[in-house]
Parts: structure tokens; sequence; C-alpha cells
């Protein structure tokens, strides 16, 4: 079967069209400069010439943003990534960089406080509409983005430096804050002392009772992952920014439980971690997800099989973030 070799076609330098797309955009005609970038792009696309396809899209989606437009902004970018994919544009530096300018781009927003007549009320519920609009928008690029890393860098579940950005976005502009999904992103990333200033920023925005769930969580995804370096590292940064902020650590029997198990998980004592197990049964059952989470530390840690590994905290967790 022969291979089929990309149509010849006469394209002018990218440079053209970024510049006549540009004035498109200026002249206030966002949708029609939204299907040319998606059709001249494609062109590019389909002559193999994926470079200059990159450059239009990026071009488009940063001006795009620049200006507001976030849906056009974050099609753009879906495009670019999914461009990447289809030139096998390797994951590098220079490439990263050219998504997070993109990311950089997408608006960050304070939403109005202190509102009490019906227009306040109205301009509330549209103001946490466009938020919702926006973390959708950015997390549909950086998923993208995600996947694109995956598969042609080296980390397999795909690129720290974009789980960083994609929980750091979703913290800072979500109208209600889901700390499951920040922290799976934030275990994936490589900067648990941000992800410590995160959890301390929460403690001092949720319900009583939340504060231990989002730390024991944290530390107890980090450890699902066999990573104890990061559990360790995260709790100290905690108690350190904690105690800087003049705030206190909750010393719930949950924190209590999990800063037994740390040590624990140093050495051979698989006795003990059942005995902590035991001990902290009704504490550990105030999320269901940590027996679940356990079940794998105790796989990665102690070598112990799961009675069924086709059900397991991976699957659920992944759930959950879909």
């Amino acid at each position: 079967m022969s291979r089929e070799r990309p149509r010849r076609v006469n394209l002018p330098p990218v440079e053209e069209n970024i510049v006549k797309l540009e004035n498109v955009i200026n002249g206030g005609n966002y949708y029609g400069a939204q299907q040319m970038y998606k059709s001249i792009s494609a062109r590019y696309s389909s002559a193999q010439r994926y470079s200059e396809a990159l450059d239009l899209l990026h071009s488009g989606a940063c001006l795009q943003l620049k200006i507001g437009q976030v849906i056009c902004g974050s099609e753009l970018a879906v495009l670019f990534v999914e461009t990447l994919v289809k030139g096998k544009t390797p994951y590098d530096d220079d490439t990263l960089e050219r998504v997070r300018k993109i990311y950089e781009l997408f608006p960050r927003v304070t939403l109005p406080q202190h509102l009490a007549e019906d227009d306040d009320v109205q301009q509330l519920t549209e103001a946490l509409g466009a938020a919702k609009t926006r973390v959708e928008s950015c997390s549909t690029f950086l998923k993208a983005a995600l996947r694109w890393s995956a598969e042609f860098g080296d980390h397999k579940a795909g690129s720290p430096k974009l789980h960083d950005m994609l929980a750091e976005y979703i913290f800072s502009e979500s109208p209600e804050l889901d700390m499951t999904r920040i922290s799976y992103h934030f275990v994936r990333s490589d900067d648990p002392e941000k992800f410590a200033a995160t959890l301390v920023n929460f403690m001092g925005k949720c319900y009583p009772g939340e504060d231990d769930l989002a730390i024991s969580r944290a530390i107890l995804m980090y450890l699902a992952m066999g990573n104890l370096k990061d559990a360790n590292c995260l709790m100290d940064e905690i108690k350190k920014q904690v105690e800087s902020a003049n705030l206190e650590l909750p010393m719930s029997d949950l924190v209590q439980f999990i800063i037994f198990l740390l040590p624990t998980l140093e050495r051979d004592a698989l006795p003990v971690f059942n005995m902590l197990k035991v001990n902290y049964k009704p504490s550990i059952d105030r999320e269901p997800v940590f027996n679940e989470l356990l079940d794998e530390i105790a796989e990665k840690f102690f070598g112990v099989q799961r009675r069924n590994p086709l059900q397991g905290m991976f699957g659920d967790i992944f759930k959950m973030m879909g």
C-alpha cells in the first residue's frame, strides 16, 4: 500500500496570514477570524507544514485570549495541541513555553463580593458562569497538552509542569473548590512547596472539618503513587507555612494517623501499618476513597496484593477527575 503524499498546495509564508488575521481581530470580527484560523491552519497541516500551522494557531489563541475571547482562544489552543500531535512534535522546553504562554493568557478574574441588590445577584450569577467557562476551557486545553506530553515526552502521566499549571488555575479560578481534583494534579507536578501553600490557603477558606481531610488526602495520594519523599516534603512544608502564617495545624485523629503513617512506611513495618488502620478506622472512614488509597499504599510499600486488582483507587480517582 503506497504511502499517501501530502497535497501540493500553494500557500504563502505563514507570516502573511498571521498579519492578515491580526487585522481581522483588531477590526472586531472575532468569529470570522476564528473560522479563518481554523481553515487556513488546516491547509498548512494538510501540506504537512506543521511548523507554520502551529505558528498561526499559537498567534490566534494568544490574540483571542488577550482580548477576553475565552471560547475562541481555547478552541485555537486545543487545535494548537492537536497539531503538535499530528506533527509528532516532541515534548521539549521550547514547546512547553509556547503552551505556557497560552496558559498565562487565560483570564484571571476576581469574583464580585458583598452583593445584595437584584442587579448585583444577576451580576454574580453571570460572573460565576463566566468563571466556570474559563475553568472548563483552560482545563480542556491543558488536558489535551498533558496527553500530548505523555505521548511525546518522558512522563507517562504527562508533564509535571502542565499538571502544576492545571492545578493552579483550577484552584485560583474555580467558583467551587474541588480539592480532590486539584490534589490529583498537584501530586503529579513537581512542586510540593506550592502544593503546601495552596493547602494552607485552602485552610482559611474551607468549612470546619475539611482542612484535615484535604491535607490527609494529599499525603495519601502521594503515597499511593509510591512517592514518600514528596509526601514528607509536603507535610514538612505545611507545618512550616502554617507556623509562618500564625495558623494552627489541625490536629484531628486523621492528621495524627498521617503523622504516624509516614515514618511507618520508611521501614518494613506491615504489622504497625495494619495496627494503625484498625486504630484509626473511624477517621479513615470519613472519606471512602481513603481505604482504596491505603490498599494501594500497602501494595506499593509492603507488596500486599489487592484481593481484586481490577477494582481500586486508580479507577475511582480517574472517574472523579474525568
